[in-house]
């Protein structure tokens, strides 16, 4: 049985199969902190109610050793979970020496060298948990919307978000690079399905240190055939809210444990506040934010602007020279684009980016021949303009960077299981 499930086994004889956490000693009784993954409890053990050899045992018992333990369930209202075992039987299965992981402060580099062990810590186990809830959610409300799910290539051609920031490698005879994005790709799939995502890694080359950066992150990504700026901006809202209150209902407990109030996020709904980028630059000026018409926002740029509101905020139409080439110019104002960046409240900046794609074959093969792209590795990129063109939108929303908002986290760096950041790749 797990941890979790022992509400329901009030009563009963029950095996748990874990790990534990600390041990306490008050003269003929011990009490075991557990976990199982599940979740946390506690254990006692009376020496009048087990054999010599099991009391002589749980002396023996250190942080992390591994332990397959019986014992009744009982209601205890002052122990977490609303349950106490009192144990009968403990098999030591895995001992454990000297866990270099202590119950105090420990510095960062210590802890991410660590972080295989890290891992097994409440906070950090609270966080995995969550970002699962997150993304079965994304997955949820996208199947719900009709969109199918499709795998998009790692190694590819070509750039999609930029050429300083590929990694490049050998791919046999000829040059490859890692993923920036799905998103080329995901327009060919919603050619053929209409509505589709992509689920997956990506990955950035940049030389950035910030709490918002990493090298390999996750992103979700929908692209959908007949869909403009506005419509993409309500998906993308209404996923959002969709998500966050399924969080709030399925993981109360981690929040509350990372200083969350689930309350906070079944607040996030539909319809977010929309402004154009310039009066985004307004905003700032009124901050005493000087920036020049026509640069993108930085980290604090998009805090400043957030601060103005209550929920996420999109901001639309940016200039042109400030984004990616396959971006549609708003027909009204060519030097703009019909893109738009969602930025989170309290400081986290942007969270999604997307907007409608160019859909006219001399416009784009313009656009790359402006921006000295390769033009021939692009010629399958450019038949989607040839071969029944629409219009067609889509966005990528960053999973550790969404969580870092939800969950309140100083850095990414505890949004993603094994983070992947200038100066580190291991463990």
């Amino acid at each position: 049985m797990r941890v979790a499930e022992l509400s329901g086994a009030i009563g009963e004889t029950v095996e748990i199969r874990g790990w534990v956490t600390s041990l306490r000693k008050s003269g003929k009784i011990r009490f075991l902190a557990l976990r199982d993954g599940s979740g946390r409890v506690q254990a006692v053990v009376r020496e009048t109610e087990v054999d010599p050899a099991t009391w002589e045992g749980t002396a023996r018992l250190s942080q992390e050793t591994s332990v397959i333990v019986h014992g009744l369930c009982r209601a205890d209202e002052r122990a977490p979970g609303g349950v106490e075992l009192d144990l009968t039987e403990v098999q030591i299965v895995g001992e454990s020496e000297d866990y270099p992981i202590q119950p105090k402060e420990h510095g960062v580099d210590f802890l991410l060298d660590l972080r295989h062990l890290w891992l097994r810590s409440g906070r950090q186990a609270a966080i995995m948990r969550v970002r699962h809830t997150f993304e079965h959610g994304i997955r949820e409300f996208l199947d719900r919307e009709g969109f199918i799910g499709a795998d998009t290539p790692i190694l590819t051609p070509s750039a999609c978000e930029g050429t300083t920031t590929l990694f490049e490698t050998t791919y046999f005879d000829q040059k490859a690079y890692l993923s920036q994005s799905g998103q080329l790709y995901n327009e060919a799939l919603a050619m053929a399905l209409g509505k589709v995502y992509c689920f997956g890694p990506a990955f950035r080359a940049e030389r950035s240190k910030t709490r918002r950066h990493l090298i390999e992150f996750w992103m979700v990504e929908p692209e959908m055939a007949f869909c403009d700026l506005d419509g993409c901006m309500e998906v993308e809202e209404r996923m959002l809210s969709f998500v966050l209150e399924r969080v709030a209902k399925r993981c109360p407990e981690e929040l509350r444990l990372l200083g969350r109030d689930p309350e906070e996020l079944r607040q996030v709904r539909p319809p977010f506040p929309r402004i154009s980028y310039d009066e985004a630059i307004e905003l700032l000026r009124q901050d005493g934010i000087d920036l020049p018409w026509g640069e993108d926002f930085g980290a604090p740029h998009e805090a400043a602007i957030s601060s103005h509101f209550n929920l996420p905020v999109f901001v639309h139409r940016y200039p042109a020279v400030a984004k990616a080439f396959y971006m549609q110019p708003d027909p009204e104002r060519p030097e703009v684009v019909l893109g738009a960046d969602l930025l989170a409240p309290e400081g986290y900046g942007e969270i999604v980016g997307g907007g409608q794609r160019i859909d006219d074959y001399q416009l784009l093969l313009r656009r790359l021949q402006e921006q000295n792209l390769p033009v021939a590795d692009y010629e399958w990129y450019l038949d989607l303009r040839r071969y029944g063109s629409v219009p067609h939108s889509g966005f990528g929303l960053g999973i550790e960077r969404t969580l870092a908002w939800i969950l309140r986290l100083e850095h990414v760096r505890e949004a993603i299981p094994f983070p992947r950041m200038l100066y580190r790749l291991r463990p």
